[in-house]
């Protein structure tokens, strides 16, 4: 499976580039929004990569993260959401879009796809819409473009005398309603009003993961 490319844009058509690894070019399909931000000809591209396998085709298509290349996947599973209404709908809107329309239920967004009608948008999000918020929750990690480098920041600390046992589950507790707030403030709602509702929810919910916390903070701030 080839999970990433890195080379040379070496040509750009309407829905597709061509990348050259050194020496090789590989046919890349890829979004409108995608297409709109590459680089220049001749100069350095990387994207995350899904090789769709036919009896008669092999495609690849291309995406500048992992977040947006999960979202391509997850769209797949829906019924009558090919790879062209994938990459529409993921052009149309942006991963980031794509969650907070679905977590939102949000057909009208989804629509705006071209050739994806209200019958589809409507099923994409019956569908995942309770898989949106485990993707979200993941969203930090997975935005890293495909052609940054990892940087490992360290901080001289001093270290204490009597060093005290790691708690596991407050750390885990803490990055789990991190991860929910930082979810919820992309989805468009204000930092205050994300907190306390996560706030609220974490008090239940002690053992709950990031996506438990998303969809039991949208209860909490969804209108009355």
């Amino acid at each position: 499976m080839i999970g990433r490319i890195s080379g040379r844009l070496d040509w750009r058509g309407s829905d597709h580039v061509l990348i050259d690894v050194r020496g090789v070019g590989y046919i890349v399909h890829v979004s409108e929004r995608t297409l709109a931000a590459m680089p220049g000809l001749g100069e350095a591209v990387s994207l995350y990569t899904d090789l769709l396998v036919r009896e008669d085709l092999l495609q690849l298509f291309g995406f500048p993260t992992m977040l947006e290349k999960e979202w391509h996947k997850l769209l797949m599973t829906v019924q009558g959401v090919g790879a062209k209404a994938s990459m529409a709908i993921l052009g149309t809107l942006g991963a980031e879009g794509v969650g907070r329309a679905i977590t939102l239920g949000d057909a009208r967004s989804v629509q705006a796809a071209p050739g994806v009608g209200p019958k589809l948008a409507q099923r994409i999000i019956l569908e995942l819409k309770a898989k949106a918020p485990g993707v979200m929750a993941a969203g930090v990690g997975l935005s890293v473009t495909a052609g940054a480098e990892d940087v490992v920041v360290e901080a001289a600390v001093p270290a204490p005398r009597k060093p005290a046992k790691p708690d596991a589950g407050a750390a885990r507790r803490a990055t789990a309603s991190a991860d929910a707030l930082s979810a919820l403030v992309n989805l468009g709602y204000g930092q205050g009003d994300a907190a306390q509702a996560v706030a609220t929810v974490a008090g239940d919910l002690a053992e709950a993961d990031a996506a438990a916390l998303i969809r039991a903070a949208l209860k909490v701030l969804a209108p009355k």
